[in-house]
């Protein structure tokens, strides 16, 4: 790793967002550093169909049946290797993509977004990691008059910038290179590690709730396709006989709001708060809609529970414990319907899936032993998460900090 100090003199650059830079740095308007690409992919003669995802820009099939594909490509951009492409819609309602990436070959992408070719080549990457780093301080968003849903390259090319002499710009870029590429091997490996994690997790629970604790026990089919094998003293039984469950009530996105006593749960956890509640007690709500249907939280106290929401309570005879690690176990989510704009799972639906049930006292046994060692797994999880949001915040500071001339790269 390059040693980082600070350089000992600096000026105000006059930029907001930038704040103080070296001395000797230079501040531009982003037009003297490049133009706008608007070249149309005339008579479909470039195939390369590429993405601006998650910041990095990569190739997507353009046979794919998959996703929304206009029915001509001759309407998009043809880019370069070293373009920098902004995604510059929907300001209004997503404020958490990130809208800069910079191409590493030829090919086309959407006219929707505005694509930059810098003057000097050489720029190229330095001002990649320039406008990345405006993005991450969210600066897009504060550009042009009132709430925006897009900016154009009218608006963006008047945005102010520094730069450095070429060999600091070769250094830093090297630096950032190296730098982020090693941070993103970790947060990679740590990601992939979450996931084997909570496989595992799912594993351990689907075992524990379908073929209990006792590896000596009797077995018998249970005639149930996801189980399988099953206890041949454990029952089988419909959810609706052991739990009731019904939708929450709605509520208004205007009567949601930080203010409220009670807090407002739909099916993936807190909305927000509101002045009253519909349910008291210790429950289960399991998702009703959306990508992430059939999840299943389990719920104390005095809350607000949206229709977004399957709100389940144990019966006599079934500990709540159990039924939260049963329904986790059980994959809801593979009960869902797809008739509608989203997959949705019904009351109904729900409460006719067949599942096993084994005695009371086994319930409190699976329940104990599962309480402790999701414990324990969750906990590693939640480590691993948090190194993966301290390397990313870092990765910022990073880039930020080296891109601004807040710490120097020699």
């Amino acid at each position: 790793m390059s040693e980082i100090t600070t350089y000992e003199k600096t000026k105000d650059s006059g930029i907001e967002w930038i704040g103080s830079v070296p001395s000797h740095w230079r501040v531009h308007t982003l037009y003297q550093l490049v133009t706008q690409v608007k070249e149309k992919n005339s008579n479909f003669q470039e195939k390369n169909l590429l993405s601006l995802s998650y910041g990095k820009i990569k190739r997507k099939d353009i046979d794919s049946p998959d996703g929304l594909l206009p029915a001509s490509f001759d309407g998009y951009n043809i880019i370069e290797d070293g373009d920098i492409v902004l995604r510059l819609t929907d300001l209004q309602n997503d404020h958490t993509s990130l809208r800069v990436g910079l191409a590493t070959e030829r090919g086309i992408i959407t006219s929707a977004y505005t694509t930059l070719r810098p003057i000097d080549t050489s720029n190229s990457k330095y001002l990649f990691y320039l406008l990345h780093a405006f993005d991450l301080k969210k600066g897009f968003y504060g550009m042009g008059s009132g709430v925006r849903q897009g900016l154009n390259y009218a608006e963006v090319k008047e945005l102010r910038i520094v730069l450095p002499r070429q060999d600091e710009k070769d250094t830093i870029v090297q630096f950032l290179d190296e730098q982020c590429a090693q941070i993103d091997t970790v947060i990679e490996e740590a990601k992939l590690s979450v996931a084997e994690y909570k496989k595992w997790r799912a594993s351990i629970v689907f075992e524990a709730v379908t073929k209990g604790l006792n590896p000596l026990a009797e077995m018998k089919d249970s005639h149930i396709d996801w189980i399988g094998q099953m206890p041949a003293h454990w029952g089988i039984l419909s959810l609706k006989y052991l739990c009731s469950m019904q939708a929450g009530k709605n509520l208004v996105s205007d009567q949601i709001d930080e203010a409220g006593e009670y807090p407002v749960y739909g099916g993936n956890g807190i909305r927000g708060y509101y002045s009253k509640y519909n349910y008291e007690g210790e429950y289960l709500l399991v998702g009703r809609q959306g990508a992430l249907c059939g999840n299943v939280h389990k719920i104390k106290g005095c809350f607000w529970a949206t229709e977004h929401a399957v709100v389940t309570k144990n019966v006599e005879g079934v500990e709540l414990s159990f039924l939260y690690y049963l329904l986790n176990g059980m994959n809801l989510n593979r009960y869902a319907s797809n008739s509608a704009a989203q997959p949705g799972l019904s009351v109904n639906t729900i409460q006719n899936i067949k599942t096993v049930f084994p005695p009371i006292e086994e319930q409190i046994e699976i329940s104990t032993y599962l309480n402790d060692i999701c414990h324990s797994i969750d906990s590693i999880i939640e480590n691993k998460q948090s190194l993966i949001f301290e390397l990313e915040s870092y990765k910022k500071s990073l880039i930020f900090e080296t891109v601004t001339g807040k710490r120097k790269v020699v």
